[in-house]
């Protein structure tokens, strides 16, 4: 990671500071806001292409991401790639699913990819979904990752910039205990 991405991020005012309710339930002081770095083709455009070339040798044919965020870069790092780039939704029965004429084989070598990185909640979701329809999974990467590289997925992780960001669980979140406002994200 450079810390030249980092210095990006906040430039771009992408990192905030306050009390947050993550997507994973967690609170935080600290909140990553993708879109302020997503709005911006450039910068994007340049970090997936970190992201493709890290992963050239794989042999990988399709890239997948979730909703939203992921999207975005999943299809930025398949067109850079010259190979196609899918969407996982979330599904009614919780978790990802592939929909919209999307299917996968077991001849298909997937690279997973998302914007944040925090519990590994929706990345996870990704892998089941490919997995269920038999494909491989080859690898994962992520815009930034917030665990401070903490999270563990079996399988080779590339994010552009980590970051060790504190979370809490609510109920001995110290910022609760200050009453301090919640912000959702």
């Amino acid at each position: 990671m450079s810390k030249n991405h980092t210095n990006q991020l906040e430039s771009l005012g992408a990192v905030l500071h306050g009390h947050f309710e993550l997507t994973s339930g967690l609170h935080a002081d600290t909140y990553i806001e993708k879109f302020r770095l997503l709005q911006q083709p450039d910068i994007t455009e340049k970090l997936c292409q970190e992201i493709s070339e890290r992963f050239l040798g794989f042999e990988i044919n399709t890239v997948a991401g979730p909703t939203t965020g992921g999207a975005i870069l999943s299809f930025e790092v398949a067109r850079q790639m010259g190979i196609r780039s899918l969407v996982a939704e979330s599904s009614a029965q919780g978790g990802r699913e592939f929909r919209r004429g999307y299917t996968l084989g077991p001849k298909d070598r997937v690279l997973i990819i998302d914007d944040v990185l925090t519990t590994g909640g929706s990345v996870r979701d990704v892998i089941d979904a490919v997995e269920q329809a038999g494909a491989e999974v080859v690898g994962v990467a992520i815009l930034v990752d917030r665990s401070g590289g903490s999270i563990d997925f079996k399988i080779p992780l590339y994010a552009c910039i980590t970051l060790q960001i504190e979370t809490f669980d609510p109920v001995k979140c110290p910022l609760c205990q200050t009453n301090t406002t919640l912000l959702k994200t």
